[in-house]
């Protein structure tokens, strides 16, 4: 393949060696003439050695790896791609009349850097996070709808708030192929509303759909509280488990709607449920003690950057220490991070931390990450972004 050649420093190759995806941009000795955010180009050492090839851009990311062999980037390699990942979620019983909402890309764990695609029934949401996918969209949609037994048949581009702002991309979310027809997806025999046109990420957050099912089995005659319940997936599954009460809190007055709209979907308007749109620390402060028996906490991301770990630590343990400190002897504890800049180890000091200022005894039962559905490639540890405990409160 003629590609334009990227020559790194003397040296820095040996992560491309082992099959790490990113080179960044202190890696590069130089550039050629002309290349362009989104250009596919190929990788060498210093002494001329091919490494691979890859999507260009701006930023300390200066090249994400498509492959480490110089390959041709058409549709062809889409197709292979996603075929692959289709196989791998068919293989993970993902794709059952029970349940048609799954990640079908996960990025780097896919070996498709810089994708992500959540597929809801016949409606995959793609999601660029560089110029060189955002380029490729449309082929990356044809390719989508022609996966074997995959039902593809809507593909709705979203990613204006993904792509780096400094490529000047103007990007639109739209329809790439087919429309919309229907915003429900089920997800382990539950139904759900979607909202991929306005909602946060791609609609619906598959990352806790494993862990959403534990808390069902935790749920039985408890009283539960899911604090930032976006569109209230733990609170479905915490009902189904046969919570005698579940309160959904969250800051957004339309996440809030959303999820009173799910729970109806699923169990009509009688459920023992009630939604909140309130600050979750205001909540946390305000509720009774011992109101609740089983809490989650999952919120957004406290630290997107590696500048902002030490306020997201002490947000951390902030959060924590006031639903600990107001549980009952007892109480099971859900507690998450989705934060990719604090480590398993970080986190868990913080939540540690917050029990030891309350003065609870606290024992881990379980030790949660992501689902099989967001794989993590072995070379690219930064791929595991989401981890959680569930904690025994006494």
């Amino acid at each position: 393949m003629n590609y334009p050649v990227i020559t790194l420093r003397h040296g820095k190759e040996e992560s491309l060696k082992r099959f790490h995806p990113w080179v960044f941009s202190g890696a590069i000795e130089s550039l050629p003439d002309g290349l362009e955010e989104g250009d596919i180009a190929a990788v060498h050492a210093s002494d001329g050695t091919p490494l691979g090839v890859g999507h260009y851009q701006i930023g300390s990311i200066a090249v994400r790896m498509l492959s480490s062999e110089t390959v041709g980037i058409d549709s062809d390699f889409f197709a292979s791609r996603l075929n692959d990942a289709f196989r791998l979620r068919r293989s993970l019983n993902l794709t059952r009349p029970d349940n048609n909402a799954y990640r079908l890309v996960h990025g780097e764990g896919d070996f498709l850097p810089g994708l992500i695609v959540d597929v809801y029934g016949s409606t995959a949401v793609l999601q660029a996070h560089s110029p060189g996918m955002h380029y490729a969209r449309n082929i990356i949609a044809e390719q989508l709808s022609l996966i074997p037994d995959a039902g593809i048949r809507n593909v709705y581009y979203k990613s204006e708030t993904t792509l780096p702002y400094k490529a000047s991309l103007d990007p639109q979310n739209e329809y790439i192929l087919g429309a919309y027809d229907t915003d429900i997806a089920v997800e382990n025999g539950l139904k759900l509303h979607v909202d991929w046109l306005k909602g946060q990420k791609t609609g619906f957050f598959i990352d806790q759909r494993d862990n959403r099912h534990l808390l069902e089995q935790f749920s039985r005659g408890r009283k539960v509280l899911n604090m930032f319940c976006y569109t209230g997936g733990f609170s479905i599954y915490a009902l189904r488990g046969g919570a005698t009460l579940v309160h959904s809190v969250d800051s957004s007055a339309k996440a809030v709607a959303l999820t009173n709209r799910n729970v109806e979907l699923n169990f009509g308007s009688d459920a023992p449920h009630e939604a909140f749109a309130i600050d979750a620390f205001r909540y946390l402060s305000e509720m009774p003690d011992g109101a609740y028996d089983l809490v989650v906490l999952d919120p957004p991301a406290f630290a997107k950057h590696r500048s902002a770990i030490r306020n997201a630590l002490r947000g951390y343990q902030k959060l924590n220490a006031r639903a600990m400190e107001k549980m009952p002897k007892g109480s099971i504890l859900f507690t998450f991070s989705c934060s990719q800049a604090i480590s398993k180890e970080q986190f868990r000091l913080a939540v540690f931390s917050a029990a030891a200022q309350v003065g609870r005894r606290v024992r881990i039962l379980h030790q949660l990450t992501q689902p099989a559905d967001h794989p993590i490639n072995i070379y690219h540890p930064e791929g595991e972004y989401l981890k959680g405990l569930i904690l025994y409160i006494e």
